[in-house]
């Protein structure tokens, strides 16, 4: 699983993005993958920038872009009009087209028939092409580690993408294991789970997270959360798939309820680590939580790190914000 299926290097495609948050796939890959990215592409009015240079579809094909990535994601998640003819002529130079969007790039039927044509590939990486088989629990070599949240988007892509870099700089064995569009994106393979049939969503993460070399880490991208009523299904068929030997919280502090439902409050820490342990020790007896990851952004630096100290003295776990401090306390603790 470690190969990626999408050709590399990269174009990335920015649209119209209104700010960078409709750009944070693009930027997401840029940020972790920079050596995979040639440059970028934007149409008038856009707001978003990578920090890549600025290229035409033809200066990127020549620059060595073999696929072009939809980087940005609009309203609905649908592929614009506009945006076609531009798509169509990527695949008449030689590109093959990536996406991470709920409207699939094999649904309109210019670009299909394009792509049939031309023998170009379009991968719409939110939706399997493949089944998977019903999940076992068997216990299996290799080790594992998932963050797991308080709520959705909190920083459990970010944190397992932080342990793998830092992990393979100290030369461990380590693979980040995408289980949503953007992680597939960065890392060019995975499983989106949340569009896997529910009785095989603990099955699709066993067959992404094999046995492996006893000292082979896979840090599996969590997926919402345990208390967040609208993504909670997921989230235990993930946990069970994966057979954590280790867990890592990730908690955003500022938010006064879960995210997109006001009616429900953030869960207490201590509750929300307690009902993922018993989750976890299903497929694993032996689960445990190594750290804490904080997204203390919204925080100045004092009272993020006045917070961080609180947390770890509460818990007596490594508690880290890994963008202001990175991970290698919760590295040390495993």
């Amino acid at each position: 699983m470690s190969e990626s299926i999408i050709p590399q290097p990269y174009l990335l495609f920015l649209g119209d993005a209104p700010d960078a948050l409709a750009a944070k796939v693009a930027l997401g890959i840029k940020q972790w993958r920079p050596h995979l990215c040639v440059g970028q592409l934007s149409l008038p009015g856009c707001q978003a920038d990578c920090g890549l240079p600025e290229m035409s579809l033809a200066e990127a094909w020549a620059a060595g872009a073999r696929t072009l990535v939809i980087g940005v994601a609009n309203r609905g998640g649908i592929i614009a009009p506009g945006w076609i003819s531009l798509l169509k002529e990527a695949l008449e130079l030689g590109m093959d087209l990536a996406a991470g969007l709920h409207n699939r790039l094999s649904d309109v039927p210019e670009l299909k028939e394009t792509a049939d044509r031309l023998g170009r590939a379009l991968f719409d990486v939110r939706h399997p092409t493949r089944t998977f088989a019903v999940a076992n629990g068997r216990k299996r070599a290799g080790k594992r580690l998932l963050p797991v949240g308080t709520d959705c988007s909190c920083g459990k892509m970010y944190t397992a993408l932080a342990l793998e870099k830092s992990m393979q700089e100290r030369g461990m064995k380590a693979t980040f294991r995408a289980t949503g569009q953007t992680g597939i994106l960065i890392s060019g393979a995975g499983v989106s789970v949340d569009c896997v049939v529910s009785d095989f969503v603990s099955g699709a993460v066993e067959w992404l997270s094999p046995e492996n070399d006893a000292d082979h880490w896979d840090l599996i991208e969590g997926q919402g959360s345990l208390f967040h009523p609208s993504f909670a299904g997921v989230t235990t068929g993930l946990i069970h798939g994966a057979q954590p030997d280790a867990l890592v919280l990730c908690h955003e502090p500022t938010r006064s309820h879960m995210r997109g439902l006001p009616e429900y409050a953030v869960p207490d820490l201590e509750a929300c680590m307690a009902a993922n342990l018993l989750t976890a020790r299903l497929t694993n007896p032996a689960a445990r939580f190594v750290g804490i990851s904080v997204n203390t952004a919204k925080l100045p630096e004092a009272e993020a790190l006045a917070l961080l100290a609180d947390i770890e003295a509460k818990f007596g776990l490594p508690t880290v914000d890994p963008v202001r401090q990175g991970v290698d306390r919760i590295i040390d603790a495993l």
